[in-house]
């Protein structure tokens, strides 16, 4: 009996999805209305995140209403908005934030230099003072964030300094 035994053929687990394309291979296939960034696919005109890996998608897109609509609007603009990942937005250090850590520092080290205790900045009436007279006083941290993550810094600084000096 069992030679009568029918067995199903071996069933198909092939996903019709494009397993190594890139998006940036699907920008040079679509031309100019795609673009990559950070290892994502925007519409240029949309500025939506579109899933590079099936090409049908993109076409879908493409054809939609609101695309063309959105299209329309972008050609009429003439300005070239593109959305920025995240961690790209993160990464970029604005003049600010660059003028903050370099006015904790530099307070750290006048509080260093005038043997004045790092507790002191607590005070209602220094950080009243700091927010009022300094740009960028009021981000100026309490006392234990600047012993811990701008104390250190200035130590190793001061520290390199005398060991120049001695040479």
């Amino acid at each position: 009996m069992e030679r009568f035994v029918v067995t199903a053929p071996p069933a198909r687990n092939r996903s019709k999805t494009a397993l190594y394309v890139t998006p940036l291979d699907r920008v040079t296939e679509f031309g100019g209305e795609l673009h990559e960034d950070g290892g994502k696919l925007f519409c240029t005109s949309c500025n939506v995140v579109l899933n590079h890996v099936r090409k049908s998608a993109i076409s879908d897109h493409l054809k939609s209403k609101t695309h063309t609509k959105r299209k329309a609007e972008f050609e009429e603009q003439n300005v070239r908005k593109k959305q920025r990942p995240l961690t790209a937005s993160l990464q970029c250090n604005s003049t600010a934030q660059t003028e903050k850590a370099s006015v904790i520092q530099d307070f750290v080290k006048m509080c260093l230099e005038a043997s004045i205790p790092l507790e002191k900045a607590d005070h209602p009436a220094v950080r009243a003072f700091l927010s009022r007279h300094v740009k960028n006083g009021g981000s100026i941290p309490k006392s234990d964030q600047l012993r811990r993550a701008y104390l250190p810094d200035g130590y190793e600084n001061e520290n390199q300094l005398l060991n120049s000096q001695d040479c």
